[in-house]
């Protein structure tokens, strides 16, 4: 004999739990310091200086 579920507590628990991933998702993207976001700052134009110096001209 099958489980009897609840389908508004189904959809309910599914949208939580998509939830809770893309709180963490966003916690991953946004919930930096400020002295990171300086460190990836920098970085991201040191690659893209070594990247311009390292073109040929034609």
């Amino acid at each position: 004999m099958a489980e009897v579920v609840n389908l508004r507590m189904a959809r309910k628990a599914k949208k939580r739990q998509e939830a809770q991933a893309q709180a963490a998702t966003n916690r991953a993207l946004h919930g930096r310091t400020k002295a990171q976001k300086q460190a990836d700052a920098l970085e991201k134009t040191r690659v893209a200086k070594l990247l311009d110096g390292a073109k040929r001209e034609s």
